[in-house]
Formats: structure tokens, C-alpha cells, sequence
């Protein structure tokens, strides 16, 4: 049963405390949910808990070893999505995610890549090239790397940005999917994800130097 937590983090940003003593824990099957105000640290939590940024103190484990220890082991079991879609226009649809399931080590990079974006909608829009996409179609292409191969912890920065309701429903099926198999998810969210059942971390409660 895996476990990914976190003790004691403080992260500093440009020589500013963007939070300090923070501690959370998600086990599997489990999500947790990032709240607070632009600026709290959200992003730079979720940056931590990739390996993209190194806390200023404070340790992260997976199952009580350091995540210091191996690195590159902690990438290999992680999906990581930003602000950014990772998409590049001169692909075609399948051909973004193939790259990526491949990447990954699937060997049916291309059957993964399509069963990935007909669980988010946009199968249909597999030979056409990205630049041709609508931003929430991104979106969607961007959210079909993570299901198109496994990894254990996702990592989800404002996910549902540019994304209708009925994309929203298909992330909330495709993260129920990722947990019922024993998958972790943290999530930093404006939207109504319908995960009743994840624990909640406000940022606000671990402002450096007690503000509020």
C-alpha cells in the first residue's frame, strides 16, 4: 500500500516564506485537495511534490523513504500537469499522446494513446494536428498523457482549466478510475470535482509566519 507524505515543508520563493510547517499524508486510493487564494502556494506545493523544486525544509517519503534518496524513481512514478498543455502543434493528436505512452514505456503506445482520448472525447480528433485545437481540446489531449500510461501519484494543477462541464464529468470518472485501482491523486482546483470524499489541505493554514 503506498503512501506519499509530507513533513514539515517550507518553501521560499524569491526570497519570500510561501508557507512553512506544512504536513500532509494521501494514501492509495486517496486524494487530497489544495485550497487557498492565488499566491498561497498551491503550484509550488504541487512543484514539491514532482521534484521540479526542493523544499527549504522539511522532508517528502513514499512509504517512509526520502524522496531525496532516488529522484528519477520518484519522477518514473508520477504525472505531472501544469498550467501548460504539454502539446506540441506540429503532431497530430495520436501522435502527442503516443509519444508520451511510449515515453512511458507502453508498448501499445498507439492502442493506450486511443482508448486514453476516447476516455476524455476527443478520439474523433485523433489525425488532426494540434495547432488546430481549441483550448479546452488541449486540455482534454493534455489530460489523455496521464491515462495512457500508469503511474501511481497524479499531480493536477487547476486541471479543469478551459474545460466544459461535460470534460469536467470526464476527469472526475477518469480520477475515480485512478483511485479505484489504488492510484493517489492531489489536486489544486477552482472547480466542483465531485471528489466528496477527498481530504482537504488549505494553504492558508500554513502561511508562513502565521498570516492569514
Amino acid at each position: 500500500m503506498s503512501v506519499f507524505a509530507g513533513s514539515h515543508l517550507t518553501c521560499i520563493r524569491g526570497e519570500r516564506a510561501v508557507f512553512a510547517a506544512l504536513d500532509f499524508a494521501v494514501d492509495a486510493g486517496g486524494a487530497l485537495v489544495l485550497v487557498g487564494p492565488n499566491g498561497s502556494g498551491k503550484s509550488s506545493l504541487l512543484r514539491l511534490m514532482a521534484g521540479l523544486l526542493r523544499p527549504a525544509a522539511g522532508l517528502l517519503t513514499w512509504n517512509g523513504d526520502t524522496l531525496d534518496d532516488e529522484p528519477d524513481v520518484h519522477r518514473g512514478r508520477l504525472h505531472y500537469v501544469g498550467h501548460l498543455d504539454a502539446v506540441k502543434p506540429v503532431l497530430t493528436v495520436l501522435e502527442n499522446v503516443a509519444f508520451w505512452a511510449g515515453l512511458r514505456g507502453q508498448r501499445d503506445a498507439d492502442g493506450a494513446a486511443r482508448q486514453a482520448l476516447d476516455a476524455f472525447g476527443v478520439g474523433r480528433l485523433a489525425d488532426v494536428p494540434a495547432r488546430f485545437l481549441s483550448a479546452g481540446q488541449k486540455r482534454r489531449v493534455t489530460l489523455a498523457r496521464i491515462a495512457a500510461a500508469p503511474a501511481p501519484l497524479w499531480l493536477l494543477d487547476e486541471p479543469t482549466t478551459a474545460l466544459d462541464a461535460a470534460a469536467v464529468g470526464l476527469l472526475r470518472d477518469a480520477i475515480a478510475r485512478h483511485r479505484a485501482g489504488g492510484g493517489l491523486v492531489v489536486v489544486s482546483t477552482h472547480a466542483e470535482l465531485g471528489l466528496d470524499d477527498a481530504a482537504t489541505l488549505s494553504l492558508d493554514d500554513f502561511a508562513a509566519g502565521g498570516a492569514r
